[in-house]
């Protein structure tokens, strides 16, 4: 096969030095496996690939799904850069993830055509960045396509100057004039827009200049125009949630709707401090209807990425490993505040998928899993994996099963997805049981061995594809998912998974006195952004909260003094995306408003008010202080793009609380001290228990829990507010007196 790299190193208009290095390629070729398939149609008759770009060289799934494309892709870099600065090229960005539906189209229809490619690689210097890899990159060049276009998505394309400055910009396009009804197609873009940067370029530079002052005004957030959050900015963002909801099928509307779209979390918090709004319900019902519908997986567990109707039915069916750290945080908490066993089942049902689908061999978890799949014919199609007909159900389930199933599930010859059928709850397993007779829970567990058939004739066929590769933010996502539910449901399997996979982050991702973003293979990627470190360290403080581990809150306290004097904008208050020490590119982003993943700084500030609450060093109350004076002034307008910020402000302005429970020694009983139904009223924001022996070693970090003995050698317990504590308490209903007093700010 080696005969076919000379071939592979002609990409169509490439030639001196633009060609990547032919030894370094034939090298990089004897490192792939005997069964190694190249992504392309264009293979000569031996199954060789016919080109191969530098992305041949990158670990990245989504950039060497392209590294044999017929472009001469190079990755993000100064090579790019430079080589475009000497023969003054425009810079073709496309911007992706392994995953995307619509990147793969692109693909097919644009970036393996070679006409296309030729046109390309004659007038730019094509860039392609995986934008989970590169999240910085990717937020700067989405903002420049949203003030553009108005909107935004992936596949992402941009075209800027040598000097990475933006001036034209959009998302998918078509490839052809006529295509998928466009009137203009990506070549002939591509070709209009070489002839202008080729005859005109003061005119694209003027335009480019203009982007960048507005990018960096919009991104950089250097002032607030308000240092005040008032407390009425958390009634206006439940007014723009409610007025936005959908009260038959849950979610805001419009469709499309993302499960994370509707911040969930926010409204069980609200619906604890005002118990007569409908916060609760909206939550609840919103966590009901996602679960009933084609978004979440009945078969093989989980949830697709969102729902492509206002139903809940037609997903788009990639699954993200963050969708489903997150969703399962949002059951755990909907199942706590209503005791609802199908909340529970759900999140049960999540995190079963992950450990059994999406757990690598190192205990860490994979990144996603894609929409498309291979079809029998051998064609890719998406859903095809996930969907069924009558007929299949019929070959795989006894006559009474696939009655059953058809039935519960909405599986008919018609189908409801391209002929097929996705499942989803279109009868209620209650009025079914009741019709047949049965206990609910009999037919659930007849449900359940259906679905298991299921799952296993499904995993006979062509699966979609596997990211692989462990990004750090994710996965402290999915550790505190499981951390939380451990500790929640007293389950020995869950914490295991959480430790083992921290155990991984903390012994394979560090890069020097950091971390990696990601890592695949043996390799490791960039190095960590804020929202990796965000969200470690709240992982971490949810080990704590999990094992009274010191050492997890060791580590919390340091890494946050690490992300301080890396990240923090020290003049104007909160964080950077990147690091002082990383790449600087045309913008400095400082993201607050949370999309399908909480923003670092969002992340940052719970984590220093939890610091706070644990240590109540001053230097965690004042950086979080400027934080939220840092962003206080943009909060005004949608609150509701800010729930999350909201909820940390609320606490600090009411003052952070500490539960403390002392017990003789590990075998003493105070779980009447610390049920969730005993402080639901006023959650404190730090609930500890302590054996009365090991109080000096938790001093050490926690000066308050000083001398807090045990009362007459019983559990005692100690209530405090921002470090002062009210008189020791040795029943569970003196506690709920004390309680009730904080949640009415008499304590």
């Amino acid at each position: 096969m080696l005969a076919s790299v000379v071939m592979m190193t002609s990409l169509p208009g490439v030639v001196g030095e633009f060609l990547a290095d032919r030894e370094a390629l034939e090298a990089e070729w004897q490192k792939r496996a005997d069964g190694y398939r190249p992504r392309t149609r264009h293979l000569d008759g031996n199954g060789a690939p016919l080109y191969t770009n530098r992305l041949f060289f990158e670990s990245s799934p989504y950039l060497l799904q392209h590294a044999h494309n017929p472009v001469n892709w190079f990755p993000w870099g100064e090579q790019a850069f430079e080589l475009a600065k000497k023969h003054n090229k425009a810079v073709l960005l496309s911007v992706g993830y392994s995953t995307c539906h619509w990147c793969h189209v692109m693909e097919e229809e644009s970036f393996e055509d070679a006409e296309i490619a030729a046109a390309i690689n004659q007038h730019f210097i094509a860039v392609k960045v995986d934008r989970e890899e590169r999240p910085d990159v990717d937020a700067i060049y989405m903002s420049a396509v949203q003030l553009i276009s108005g909107h935004g998505g992936w596949p992402m394309t941009v075209f800027m100057t040598p000097q990475k400055v933006p001036f034209f910009a959009g998302t998918y396009f078509p490839a052809r004039d006529g295509d998928r009804g466009a009137r203009f197609g990506f070549l002939s873009l591509l070709g209009a827009i070489a002839a202008e940067y080729e005859k005109e370029p003061e005119k694209l530079l003027e335009s480019a200049e203009q982007l960048k002052q507005a990018l960096q005004q919009m991104l950089e957030l250097k002032q607030s125009t308000d240092a005040k959050i008032p407390k009425e900015l958390e009634q206006k963002a439940f007014a723009e949630l409610e007025e936005r909801y959908d009260p038959k099928y849950g979610g805001l509307l419009p469709a499309p709707k993302f499960p994370s779209s509707l911040p969930v979390a926010f409204l069980l918090s609200y619906a604890k401090r005002h118990p007569d709004s409908e916060a609760l319900q909206m939550a609840l019902h919103t966590l009901r209807c996602m679960a009933k519908g084609g978004l979440h997986d009945h078969v093989g567990g989980g949830f697709h990425r969102y729902s492509t109707d206002r139903i809940w039915l037609v997903p788009h069916f990639e699954k993200m490993l963050y969708d489903n750290a997150l969703l399962a945080q949002s059951y755990l908490r909907g199942y706590e505040q209503s005791a609802d066993p199908r909340l529970l089942d759900v999140l049960r049902d999540i995190l079963d998928y992950v450990s059994r689908d999406m757990c690598s061999p190192e205990a860490a978890f994979y990144s996603a899993t894609d929409a498309d799949s291979i079809v029998p014919d051998g064609t890719k199609q998406e859903g095809w994996f996930f969907t069924w007909t009558p007929e299949e159900l019929d070959s795989v389930l006894d006559p009474d099963d696939a009655v059953l199933c058809k039935r519960i599930y909405g599986v008919d010859v018609e189908g409801n997805f391209e002929g097929r059928s996705i499942l989803f709850e279109k009868e209620s397993i209650g009025d079914v049981a009741q019709e047949l007779s049965v206990s609910v829970e009999q037919l659930k567990q007849r449900l359940t061995a259906i679905r298991e058939k299921l799952r296993l004739e499904r995993a006979k066929r062509s699966a979609p594809l596997l990211d692989d590769k462990i990004l750090l933010s994710w996965n402290a996502l999915m550790i505190s998912a499981y951390a939380q539910a451990a500790k929640a449901l007293d389950d020995a399997s869950y914490k295991k998974i959480a430790l083992d996979a921290m155990d991984f982050i903390l012994t394979t991702m560090q890069k020097g006195e950091g971390f990696s973003r990601s890592y695949r293979q043996g390799k490791l990627g960039p190095s960590a952004y804020l929202d990796d470190y965000a969200c470690l360290i709240a992982a971490l403080l949810d080990l704590f909260d999990l094992t009274s581990d010191l050492e997890f809150l060791r580590k919390a306290f340091a890494l946050e003094s690490y992300v301080a004097a890396h990240f923090e904008d020290t003049e104007h208050g909160a964080f950077f995306m990147t690091a002082h020490e990383q790449e600087s590119l045309i913008a400095r982003n400082k993201a607050f408003m949370d999309g399908a993943e909480p923003s670092g700084n969002t992340v940052m500030a719970k984590n220093l008010l939890r610091l706070y609450a644990f240590g109540l060093r001053d230097e965690h109350y004042q950086r979080l202080e400027r934080l939220l004076t840092c962003i206080a002034g943009r909060m005004q307008n949608v609150p509701s793009a800010f729930c999350e910020l909201l909820e940390t402000a609320r606490t600090m302005q009411d003052g952070v609380s500490q539960l403390l429970v002392v017990v003789k020694d590990s075998a003493s009983d105070a779980s009447a001290f610390v049920q969730r139904d005993s402080v639901t009223a006023a959650m404190p924001t730090v609930l500890l228990t302590i054996e009365e022996s090991k109080l000096a070693d938790y001093a050490e970090l926690l000066p308050w829990v000083e001398a807090k003995l045990c009362k007459e050698g019983k559990v005692t317990a100690y209530l405090c507010k921002q470090g002062q504590c009210g008189l020791p308490v040795t029943s569970p209903d003196e506690l709920k007196q004390q309680l009730n007093l904080i949640s009415k700010h008499l304590f």
